[in-house]
């Protein structure tokens, strides 16, 4: 390995030598010729933002054709083609674009518009090409990640994660079984050409339940001119001995009409932590997503079509057949199983396939008016394998299909350049079948269909040069029809007996056969204010109230859950949560220097959370039980984000987070709330170098002192006689602090391609640790160290 660097890095310095460094420069304005702060300017690799005066430089552009790439939100963007020989002055002027009025709104960049919002571009998604979305939104201040285990990953943003998280794909509301906390977002990060983050309520068009916010993935731009370009990215790691390859081709015409196809295969055997094999922790995913569409001076359409399959292994020593060697597990500090590397995946294990396909259509009916609708469908369907013996070994323990139909109209209007209008309504059917037939095994969540309806209103009115205000309001009403069995004792010892003996519908041997039919009616609202104190200082305001109904698992789960290994309980008393979530926010960008603060505070009424409560010893051996709980919480976290240019190639970026969580109700801290957390990179850039990039980041996370005390005693047999043992399941590890190393450079290999290899080093000092948010962290430590390169194709 180290010759081959040796090689491209002294390759790299022969080819500097070809280029003469040029200069492009200019100023980009609206149609009024009043500048545009804040525009993006992409010219080649290179990027740039205009200042508030609108002009931009950039330095080290090579001679030659160049692709140029203006936008600005509620513009429209503009693609071109300029010759570079000399020092070049650009000036622009962007008209304006009635398609993207929504998003000046709801979706803006945290430096331009929103402090809630913030965004992931696509060279940083990139990055994280053979990892998870989950993964990728650990690089935006104030979110961390729920694991269960290596690949399992799943946002938490400001302590909330799971069914508080709407994770919005190609403008559709992702339905994949997303209640579980090891219920990764089924979806492929390499599809995404842009991710925004909403932190909190704000985005009210999407749904009124987000308590913990909004991810909003989109594609990449297509242009509307005879154009077509792709790109391919290889990465290839040590720890899993595998690795993955994408890539996309997508093709514009001058008429209007567009295509695009991505593809996505990832192959990885055990993981490995400092010390020892993760057995069982391979993984493969089969991608592929599509879309045709047309846009039109009046109207356009698309459709889209996605297909995501992964099939993941679940860490061996997580399930084990005997009490006291659960017990041991859980207070010791090694796997109970460690075998040699292998890329099989057996049971324990999980199974996804998820389908989803849209059609859109939008018409203006003038300059400032648009009408939007738009039909979606899904499929998921979610297996989970645990150890079975004889003819059942090799059937799934949990097999649910989850059906969703859904419609979305909207509207938006400009009544003038200083007022923005937009309304739409909402409708979903969502059909759930447990497959107990086929799996041998009483279902963990119920056949149920569920019918929601929405309606929302949001409008931005501009008081003056410098005040900028927001509102929105949204109505939903959700009804959920189930039918379920229940064992008579688990009926009668939850007390579903005294107050739920009229939904008995039938019965079956030692089961009650129920028909829980809940309704629900939420309003959420919203209220936001952006003051421009001066042209580096930027305050923002908001409040938001939210409403979430519980969920399917939060209400009916009753088993054991075979990917974490535990048994869950829910509660057909549980009420909705209300969120009552004020946030500011103080940004600044100056020469050299930026930096954003934003405090927040989050009370919620009707808090659920699962706890550990005992141990079972069931026919498939000893599983630690938890339950669904409700209680009234309060939140108070601050995000923090600066970058700092030490000198013109050398730069600072950090970020920290903290989030204080307790339980109003029993006066304790919250669980699963993420300790303290920082993350300093000091990156060095010479573009004359073929783009060099060097890099070293540490990641510091404290150790969680806030946690509530949930251990418990349970008796275990010792030579025949029951001892009382404590099982110490609530206690955070350690915190730790990892040191990463990444680097690159890019290279002109075709007339019109590009090439960029990469080269990273995850864990560098292969440090042990374990992670207070991973549900695996009582059996084993987190990865070792990492070799990755990356080879990226541009053409």
């Amino acid at each position: 390995m180290r010759y081959i660097l040796f090689f491209v890095f002294l390759l790299a310095g022969n080819q500097t030598r070809v280029y003469s460094q040029q200069v492009l420069s200019g100023m980009i304005t609206n149609e009024k010729k009043q500048p545009l702060a804040g525009s993006h300017i992409h010219a080649g690799t290179f990027f740039a933002t205009t200042a508030v005066d609108g002009r931009y430089v950039i330095n080290g552009i090579p001679q030659g054709n160049i692709p140029v790439t203006i936008e600005y939100l509620g513009y429209k963007t503009l693609d071109t083609i300029i010759a570079i020989q000399n020092d070049k002055v650009l000036d622009i002027s962007l008209q304006p674009d009635v398609s993207q009025l929504s998003e000046v709104v709801l979706k803006k960049t945290v430096s331009e518009k929103n402090a809630s919002t913030q965004e992931l571009k696509a060279n940083v998604l990139e990055n994280y090409s053979s990892e998870s979305l989950g993964n990728a939104l650990k690089e935006i201040s104030g979110i961390s990640s729920l694991k269960t285990g290596s690949t399992i990953v799943k946002p938490i943003i400001n302590g909330l994660h799971s069914s508080r998280v709407l994770i919005i794909n190609n403008n559709v509301r992702l339905e994949d079984q997303q209640w579980g906390t090891e219920h990764a977002p089924n979806m492929d990060v390499n599809t995404a050409g842009k991710i925004s983050v909403i932190k909190g309520a704000s985005g009210l068009q999407y749904g009124g339940d987000a308590i913990g916010g909004t991810v909003i993935v989109e594609p990449a731009h297509i242009p509307v001119k005879d154009t077509i370009f792709g790109k391919t990215i290889i990465n290839g790691a040590t720890n899993g001995r595998g690795g993955s390859v994408s890539s996309s081709l997508s093709k514009g015409y001058e008429n209007g009409w567009n295509w695009n196809l991505q593809g996505t295969f990832k192959y990885f055997g055990d993981f490995e932590a400092p010390d020892y094999v993760l057995s069982n922790t391979g993984s493969r995913e089969k991608n592929f997503s599509g879309n045709v569409g047309y846009k039109g001076e009046n109207q356009g359409y698309s459709f889209f079509y996605s297909y995501f399959n992964a099939d993941i292994g679940i860490l061996r020593s997580s399930h084990i057949s005997g009490m006291s060697d659960l017990i041991r597990a859980i207070n010791s500090g090694q796997p109970q199983i460690i075998r040699d590397f292998t890329y099989d995946i057996n049971a324990p294990r999980q199974e996804l396939q998820h389908h989803l396909g849209k059609i859109n259509y939008y018409t203006f009916f003038s300059d400032a008016s648009k009408l939007s609708l738009q039909y979606s469908f899904q499929f998921n369907n979610r297996k989970e394998f645990d150890l079975r013996r004889g003819d059942d070994r090799n059937k799934a323990a949990v097999d649910l299909d989850l059906m969703t139909h859904s419609f979305n109209a909207d509207f938006e209007t400009n009544s003038s350049e200083k007022a923005k209008y937009k309304a739409g309504i909402s409708a979903a059917y969502q059909n759930n079948a447990a497959n107990t037939g086929d799996t041998q095994v009483r279902a963990l969540i119920p056949n149920y269909n569920k019918f929601d309806v929405g309606a929302y209103a949001v409008a931005s009115y501009q008081t003056n040069e410098n005040l900028v205000l927001e509102a929105g309001l949204r109505y939903d009403f959700s009804h959920i029809d189930a039918k379920k069995y229940y064992l008579k004792s688990r009926w009668t010892e939850r007390g579903y007996d005294r107050d739920f003996s009229d939904i008995i519908i039938g019965e079956e041997g030692q089961q009650w056969y129920t028909n829980p039919v809940f309704t629900y009616h939420n309003f959420s609202g919203s209220l936001g204010a952006k003051y421009q104190l001066n042209d580096k200082l930027t305050w923002f305001s908001n409040i938001g109230i939210a409403s979430r109904n519980p969920n399917p698992a939060e209400l009916f789960s009753d088993g054991l859950h075979h990917a974490t290994g535990q048994i869950e309980l829910g509660d057909l008393r549980l009420k909705r949560e209300v969120a009552l979530k004020m946030s500011t926010a103080l940004h600044y960008a100056g020469d050299g220097f930026a930096f954003e603060i934003n405090p927040y505070f989050n009370t919620i009424s009707d808090f659920k959370i699962l706890i550990p409560t005992t141990i079972i010893l069931s026919n498939r051996g000893p599983f630690p039980v938890w339950e669904y709980r409700q209680v009234d919480a309060r939140m108070l976290g601050i995000d923090l984000t600066a970058d700092y240019d030490f000198a013109k190639n050398l730069n600072w970026h950090s970020t920290a987070a903290f989030v204080y969580g307790e339980d109003v109700t029993n006066d304790r801290p919250l669980i699963d709330m993420p300790p303290l957390n920082l993350n300093n990179t000091i990156s060095f850039k010479k573009e004359n170098w073929n783009h060099l990039v060097l890099g070293i980041k540490n990641e510091t996370v404290f150790t969680q002192h806030r946690y509530p005390n949930n251990d418990f005693y349970v008796d275990v047999t010792d030579s025949g006689e029951p001892v009382s043992t404590l099982v110490k399941i609530s206690r955070p590890p350690k915190g730790y602090s990892l040191l990463h190393f990444n680097s690159e450079m890019s290279f002109d290999v075709l007339k019109k391609s590009k090439m960029t290899i990469g080269f990273n080093i995850q864990n560098l000092l292969n440090t042990n640790y374990r992670d207070y948010l991973n549900r695996t962290r009582y059996y084993a430590d987190e990865l070792g160290r990492n070799f990755r390169i990356q080879v990226k194709l541009n053409y």
